[in-house]
């Protein structure tokens, strides 16, 4: 059972929904969901998140509806050399980020570019997890992310929506075929996210799992079965609240 989403949208992230954090904590609990990620846009992205409303997370609570909540951002990659649009201070407040390319935030670059702006963005040590890396509109060297994933400890992300029949970041899978093949030469962990705005999609993993189901991905990698691995790894501070183990039959490679 996978029991972690930590790429979902609240109302602070506009794109038409009006559901509250606590909107979205009473929903995951309601689909099984343990451990709750609100990430909303950074403010590069229109009508997202301001710096106010990053800044007061850092007070928000932790359990709602009897389940963890995490706040992070997803940030936006502005530049080739990685450069995200929070900064330090409101940041430092915050669980983690997620380092994605938005257009137009970034316009299209080459293939180096592109590679460049996501593994520069890495060594920001909130940066955790790289969105959606997968956008057919931004070519990306695989090869390079998964090796620069492994060398700063940072999680890539199978998100679902690009990979939803109306997706709309082109037809994703072949990305996805060559950024998986070079994550499992690595034995990376991944993360599959619903990327839900509002709401109704928070726990769907449809197309992701069905996309790691093709490529074979060994099942101790994926991470939504592990939610103190993930807090471990995100570095997210525990609180008072006891998750229940999953997958207790499968040896995870994060065990000490």
């Amino acid at each position: 059972m996978y029991v972690c989403d930590m790429h979902t949208h609240s109302i602070a992230s506009g794109h038409g929904t009006s559901s509250t954090i606590a909107d979205m904590a009473k929903a995951a609990a309601a689909k099984g969901i343990q451990v709750l990620g609100i990430t909303d846009h950074g403010p590069a992205t229109m009508a997202a998140g301001t710096l106010s409303y990053f800044r007061s997370l850092a007070h928000a609570t932790r359990i709602r509806s009897g389940i963890r909540v995490c706040y992070g951002a997803e940030v936006n990659i502005t530049d080739y050399a990685g450069s995200i649009d929070l900064p330090d201070d409101v940041l430092d407040g915050l669980d983690y980020a997620i380092a994605s390319i938005h257009h137009p935030n970034l316009r299209p670059g080459s293939e180096a570019a592109n590679t460049l702006a996501y593994t520069q963005a890495m060594r920001h040590p909130k940066v955790r997890i790289i969105g959606h890396p997968d956008d057919t509109r931004y070519p990306v060297d695989y090869e390079m992310l998964a090796e620069a994933a492994q060398e700063y400890g940072v999680v890539i992300e199978v998100n679902n929506s690009s990979l939803s029949p109306d997706g709309y970041r082109g037809d994703t899978r072949p990305n996805y075929i060559r950024l998986l093949t070079a994550c499992r030469k690595r034995h990376l962990p991944v993360l599959m996210s619903s990327d839900s705005h509002g709401p109704a999609h928070i726990g769907d993993f449809t197309y992701a799992e069905r996309m790691l189901k093709e490529m074979d991905y060994p099942e101790e990698l994926i991470l939504n079965s592990y939610p103190e691995k993930i807090r471990e790894i995100l570095g997210i501070k525990a609180v008072d609240l006891k998750l229940p183990a999953y997958h207790q039959g499968i040896q995870s490679p994060f065990q000490d």
